[in-house]
């Protein structure tokens, strides 16, 4: 059985979370939550809980089915919590877990970083296009 030093052992470790790396958790995490999903459920829910027909209603455009898988993918990661009340119908909130909130500075920089300079992205998109037109 060989040992390994303190430091090779840290070295390892921090080698098993290299998002660079093809085979790493991080990488995969970084992928799900780099969902326009994703980020919008997120920025959504900052406000409190909200209900499953809130959310579809906040963001337009998300068909049910992808809400339902990213919503169950977000909780199984730990970003939100899913709460069934009892109820005639029964009542089904969505809230970020302290995980959650602390993604949310973040993806809301994101979000507002699209939404301020999407005109010079456009602008950029068209000088691009006209520059490879014959």
């Amino acid at each position: 059985m060989t040992t390994r030093t303190a430091s090779r052992r840290r070295a390892d470790e921090r080698r098993e979370y290299d998002a660079f790396m093809a085979d790493c958790p991080a990488r995969k995490l970084l992928d799900r939550i780099s969902d326009k999903w994703v980020s919008l459920i997120l920025t959504a829910l900052a406000g409190g809980p909200m209900r499953y027909s809130d959310i579809n209603r906040r963001i337009a455009g998300v068909s049910q089915k992808m809400l339902t898988q990213t919503l169950r993918t977000m909780e199984r990661d730990g970003l939100l919590s899913r709460t069934v009340t009892a109820s005639v119908p029964v009542r089904v909130d969505y809230r970020l877990t302290s995980l959650g909130e602390s993604l949310l500075p973040l993806m809301a920089a994101v979000k507002a970083w699209a939404e301020t300079h999407m005109p010079q992205v456009e602008r950029a998109q068209a000088a691009y296009d006209e520059a490879l037109a014959p």
